[in-house]
């Protein structure tokens, strides 16, 4: 596992597991803050900004399709991150709501995006710190 994917393992899965425990333990209140989010397009702005800037950051320095599972599951966090600050700015303008409240059904899916984010996030930091260094 090479440097890159080792750091950006342990990054992305202490933060994806810390982020899935709390959002099981805080369901209404993240889905509040989410359904707010989604519309205040000025912030919506903002964040799609700063996650392009990530997910490019990220794909910059880790666009890596071999070496295990964990370095293409870093590599597609990088393009989904990236993607993710693109729909943001696109839905900035055209109404997010619809979306991630409707057609991804936010509030009724909610344990099953926290739980993926949950697992990811232990998977990633599994594999991030069982290689030492």
């Amino acid at each position: 596992m090479s440097n890159a994917t080792r750091f950006l393992s342990r990054l992305l899965g202490l933060y994806c597991a810390i982020a899935g425990l709390l959002m099981m333990g805080r369901r209404d209140a993240t889905v509040h803050i989410v359904t707010a989010l989604v519309g205040d397009a000025p912030l919506m702005f903002t964040l799609g900004v700063l996650m392009i800037l990530g997910g490019l950051a990220m794909v910059l320095a880790h666009n890596v399709w071999s070496g295990g599972l964990a370095a293409r599951i870093v590599t597609l966090l990088g393009w989904a991150v990236l993607l993710k600050g693109v729909l943001f700015l696109v839905f900035a303008a055209y109404g997010a709501a619809e979306f991630y409240l409707g057609a991804l059904q936010y509030a009724k899916m909610f344990y099953f995006y926290a739980g993926v984010a949950l697992l990811l996030g232990l998977y990633l930091t599994y594999a991030g710190f069982k290689t030492g260094r």
